[in-house]
């Protein structure tokens, strides 16, 4: 076993996804492929930027085409997701785990996130601060992982408790991209749904970051 696979493993976000049958059916095509876990890492910021480019475009975007691009931001979203289950599933039940791994599998995670957030918040109809709105999301979902990762280098295991942890900052954002298409073929693009949704990412994840760092000082008090 790879120096270090152990402390992956007892350190892994607990996801139920892993236990679906197509999860492990995908992951097993793709370590059989000779598909390394590193590369489906760095995809998941190809999926990103899908996401980012479909807000970014849906911007500017004419009334035809903006709910279409607002899918294709959902479904880059659901994309990044999937590579960051697939990932492990292939180093750790698959086995093809490296000493780097675990660079692959957190580095990507926060530049999807800036990606994502960012131009989310330069999608909002809100010039004046709808930018700043992405950035402060983006900074503090960046901050909920520093802290999860502090905790680990001073020997705890990682927190990856909420209630904004990210793949609940990524299925608020899906649903938010959802509602701006109901939005936009209801009312036009306010930017209400996005705006809304970046709210709650960005209010979810300070509380995130204050009880992460609550329980963290209180393990290590007590240890």
């Amino acid at each position: 076993m790879v120096p270090g696979m152990v402390s992956a493993m007892q350190s892994r976000r607990p996801l139920k996804s892993r236990q679906r049958g197509w999860a492990k059916a995908l992951a097993g095509m793709l370590a059989q492929a000779g598909i390394s876990p590193n590369t489906i890492s760095l995809a998941s910021i190809g999926c990103a930027a899908l996401a980012a480019l479909a807000l970014a475009f849906a911007a500017e975007a004419g009334a035809v085409l903006q709910p279409v691009l607002w899918l294709i931001a959902a479904i880059g979203i659901q994309l990044r997701l999937l590579c960051n289950l697939l990932d492990g599933m292939v180093a750790v039940e698959g086995g093809r785990g490296s000493k780097s791994g675990e660079v692959f599998n957190d580095a990507p995670d926060r530049v999807a996130d800036l990606l994502i957030l960012v131009a989310a918040g330069y999608a909002l109809p809100w010039p004046a601060w709808g930018g700043a709105l992405g950035w402060v999301a983006a900074t503090l979902a960046v901050l909920t992982a520093y802290v999860r990762v502090l905790g680990r280098a001073l020997g705890r295991p990682q927190d990856f408790c909420g209630p904004m942890a990210k793949q609940h900052r990524m299925a608020v954002l899906t649903v938010a991209c959802l509602g701006a298409v109901a939005e936009g073929l209801l009312f036009g693009n306010r930017g209400w749904a996005l705006g809304v949704g970046l709210a709650v990412i960005a209010v979810g994840s300070a509380l995130t970051i204050g009880r992460r760092l609550v329980r963290l000082v209180r393990a290590l008090e007590t240890s």
